[in-house]
């Protein structure tokens, strides 16, 4: 059973960087889809960036092109999702997902994930 937990959350201002971090453990490989997806308070789930199993570049949200940078270590099996320039919408809980099976035109989609972290908040004050 794939387990995903993500830390680095935190409280910071306008114009500050985050560096979150998804450790994945339980058999994940490179072959899995990985993905940031972010929720704030009464709004859906936003895909944020993601990586295809197939070995593509990272897909990026139009709202964080520029601004984050994700990156992924498989030999250590984990991704990082390295968050500057931070504005109060990125406010949200950041979440870590994977998939084994999700095909390239479903990677925004939050129903295209099998296993999911427990989230980390991400709080910037204006």
């Amino acid at each position: 059973q794939v387990h995903l937990v993500e830390s680095g959350g935190g409280l910071v201002q306008t114009g500050d960087s985050l560096r979150l971090s998804c450790a994945a453990s339980g058999g994940i490989t490179p072959r899995y889809s990985m993905a940031w997806f972010r929720q704030a308070p009464g709004k859906e789930r936003e895909f944020v960036v993601g990586f295809h199993r197939s070995g593509t570049s990272p897909y990026y949200a139009d709202s964080v092109k520029g601004r984050f940078t994700v990156s992924r270590d498989n030999a250590k099996n984990m991704m990082y999702l390295q968050a500057s320039s931070l504005l109060p919408e990125d406010t949200a809980v950041y979440y870590c997902a994977a998939s084994s099976t999700l095909i390239l035109s479903s990677l925004r989609s939050d129903k295209s994930y099998a296993y999911w972290g427990q989230g980390t908040q991400v709080t910037v004050s204006s």
